[in-house]
């Protein structure tokens, strides 16, 4: 099977990158010249762009129990009334393409009660590339879902991250030794391989 990718961006949005969000990952400003350029490669090469965001209602009734707190005492961030500058809007930086997905996740995990397997294999896309924040939660899950449902991942160390460097390298590691593929968003640019393990894996079972 041909290696066919998608890029998919997770939750890059204003309530979780501007640094006066009480849900702000510290690291995520940092890393929106880098998920840009990446973008912008993916568009240039007809390779799939996946927006995987976070919206919540205003009175909360979606929020995570485990943030509901924060979040309604914070700004009540990525859901309709909040200040602009805590908003689900995505950085400029980004741009608007016609031809990107836009999908809404109830919680961490991309997969978890989307329609993005469904418009994946739809596509004929065995190779996810994930991009966003936060790296434990959900580019970590969206990883190993991705895993479980046999997809090749490969996860950018500089187009995502965490609230601090200890958490972001533990947790590439963690992904790493499950199997994920750890690269760099210059390495993806300059076309480095992503292995097709899924491939290989069904090409060698032994019968």
């Amino acid at each position: 099977m041909d290696v066919k990718t998608a890029l998919i961006v997770i939750d890059m949005q204003k309530g979780f990158i501007n640094g006066a969000s009480a849900q702000c990952i510290r690291g995520a400003k940092a890393t929106v010249p880098a998920c840009a350029a990446v973008i912008s490669h993916c568009r240039e090469r007809d390779i799939p762009v996946f927006f995987v965001t976070r919206r919540y209602r205003a009175d909360g009734s979606d929020v995570e129990h485990t943030r509901f707190e924060r979040w309604r005492e914070g700004g009540r961030a990525m859901s309709p009334g909040c200040p602009e500058e805590f908003s689900a809007d995505m950085p400029e930086e980004f741009g608007l393409c016609a031809r990107d997905y836009r999908i809404i996740k109830p919680r961490y995990s991309a997969f978890f009660h989307t329609e993005l397997d469904l418009i994946l294999r739809r596509l004929g896309v065995n190779t996810i590339v994930l991009a966003g924040t936060t790296t434990p939660n959900c580019i970590r899950t969206t990883c190993y879902d991705g895993i479980s449902l046999e997809y090749n991942v490969a996860v950018l160390s500089d187009c995502t991250s965490s609230n601090t460097e200890e958490i972001q390298q533990s947790n590439l590691r963690d992904m790493a030794n499950v199997g994920a593929q750890i690269m760099t968003s210059e390495d993806f640019i300059s076309g480095r391989e992503i292995r097709d393990t899924v491939s290989l894996a069904r090409e060698n079972v032994e019968r």
